[in-house]
């Protein structure tokens, strides 16, 4: 079976190092707030509890933005934006 193919609302950060990663999820968000303003983005992180954390400390505690750890999958963030 190939590699998942990542969908256009989300991120896998698997295979990435923090440093790199935390720059992706930077710049998505960015690119994701200035383009359309609302939107739903799902970060994959599989299981580096410590990646997670730096997501929440770094970046998304920074911001305005809902997020969440699903039960369901807990190696991903989903980060939500809704513009009225």
């Amino acid at each position: 079976m190939g590699k998942r193919v990542a969908q256009p609302d989300e991120i896998d950060l698997h295979g990435l190092r923090h440093k790199p990663a935390l720059e992706l999820v930077r710049n998505t968000l960015a690119q994701r707030y200035t383009s359309f303003g609302s939107f739903s983005l799902t970060i994959i992180t599989g299981n580096s509890t410590v990646l997670q954390e730096r997501i929440f400390n770094e970046i998304l505690e920074e911001t305005d933005f809902n997020y969440y750890i699903p039960a369901w999958n807990l190696g991903q963030i989903i980060v939500e934006n809704t513009e009225l």
